[in-house]
């Protein structure tokens, strides 16, 4: 009799472990995003650590803020914690009902799988200068590693190895940022000028305009074979500034020691730009600006209580790509300047996504396009959580901000080519 007592307890216990092990197996993880997350940067984190360690992770477009979800994993659920991460384990049955609700035909959501593990590369000078980068903070807070990389690298074929390409607060049109009239004596801003002249006699081009040039279309190569490309601040219309005067010499003489082309403006070429156009290049060089795509800082200045942009809403399931980098837990966000403020409306090309605008100003702020089988999406302002960025300022500490929503639109990009296989299913 005691014999059978001892056995029926073993089983009763083997089969209490057994459903307990069921139980674990067939929970989810589930990591909200939207006003009860505690840090939505480091949920980011948690996204790509899941993807890096194998683990399928659900990014649930428009449901509580873009939430993500995931079969339970005892190290995903240990990083939330150590990563102070909102999150909650579900059964299978609530990540079922979940899922339901997501995939009605009235349901303006979506679930997309991150399945491919995004290689990064910030471009970025290595020398320090006296400003930082917004992108590389974040991805630093959010503890996704990435490969810094510049114009040697970018020149010897180094993009093909990398899924994602950020181009750091960068002049493409070798006139060094025009800081020429505020900075030509700073010590930082001399030493900046002659390496770029080291670096691109080094690579066999007699001009910094030139060797940027070469980066630019390298660059632009990238996205035509696949590659995703984001860019900030005075990056976006820098860049296209540079396509557009391939052949021309749009730089006066104290940027590469000969005078501009009298008629550099009519030689433009918009056909080369990724989004704009018709735009009238900057040739003064005591003004802080390099073209007309920005708009007046001036505005910005006279109307800070008033400067916001508003994220458009798009199709989760018929247009899926917009809607997964306009994820958020809020839908108007705090405006920011720059050397790149934002873009005039009448500067941008008809087939340009424009993902968030300033009404009040007619300007947008966050734009997204197609090139060849590649992406491309130009965000302006220089830091989403200090609004007048000046030359010299500290570092963001993003443990002060773990729920920027224009942060937040950064990390969109940064996942966005994890999901690339189900976005072509889509």
């Amino acid at each position: 009799m005691k014999l059978l007592y001892q056995t029926g307890k073993q089983i009763l216990t083997l089969l209490i472990l057994l459903f307990l092990h069921t139980s674990v197996f067939a929970s989810y993880i589930l990591i909200p995003m939207d006003l009860t997350q505690k840090n939505h940067l480091k949920a980011y984190g948690i996204a790509y650590f899941a993807v890096a360690h194998d683990v399928d992770m659900s990014w649930l477009l428009n449901y509580r803020g873009g939430s993500f979800m995931c079969q339970y994993a005892s190290s995903i659920e240990n990083e939330c914690v150590v990563r102070n991460v909102s999150y909650q384990v579900i059964a299978d049955v609530q990540a079922e009902a979940i899922q339901q609700e997501i995939a009605a035909i009235d349901a303006n959501m979506n679930e997309i799988r991150l399945t491919k593990l995004p290689k990064i590369a910030v471009y970025s000078p290595k020398n320090k200068l006296p400003w930082d980068d917004a992108v590389t903070l974040v991805l630093t807070y959010a503890e996704i590693p990435y490969d810094v990389i510049y114009d040697e690298e970018v020149l010897s074929g180094s993009l093909p190895k990398y899924d994602w390409l950020h181009l750091h607060h960068e002049d493409f049109t070798g006139q060094f940022g025009k800081f020429w009239m505020s900075y030509r004596n700073a010590a930082w801003y001399q030493q900046d000028v002659q390496e770029n002249k080291d670096m691109a006699t080094k690579l066999g081009f007699s001009k910094v305009s030139q060797m940027k040039l070469a980066v630019a279309k390298s660059i632009r190569d990238f996205v035509a074979g696949g590659g995703y490309l984001f860019a900030m601040c005075s990056g976006p219309d820098s860049y296209d500034v540079a396509l557009a005067a391939d052949g021309v010499d749009i730089c006066d003489v104290m940027f590469d020691g000969d005078p501009m082309d009298p008629d550099a403006q009519s030689k433009l070429n918009y056909d080369n730009t990724f989004a704009f156009t018709n735009f009238h290049i900057v040739t003064n060089a005591y003004e802080y600006e390099i073209s007309d795509i920005d708009v007046e800082a001036q505005l910005h200045f006279n109307n800070k209580k008033n400067d916001f942009f508003t994220l458009f809403e798009f199709s989760a399931k018929w247009d899926p790509v917009p809607c997964m980098l306009c994820q958020n837990h809020l839908t108007v966000i705090p405006g920011f300047m720059g050397q790149t403020t934002a873009f005039k409306k009448d500067k941008i090309k008809p087939t340009v996504v424009i993902m968030g605008d300033a009404p009040q100003f007619d300007e947008a702020r966050y734009i997204h396009g197609e090139y060849g089988r590649g992406t491309w999406t130009f965000y302006s302002g220089h830091d989403p959580e200090d609004y007048q960025h000046l030359v010299n300022d500290k570092a963001t500490d993003l443990d002060l901000y773990p729920n920027s929503a224009g942060y937040r639109l950064i990390l969109n990009n940064v996942l966005f080519p994890a999901a690339k296989k189900q976005q072509q299913k889509t």
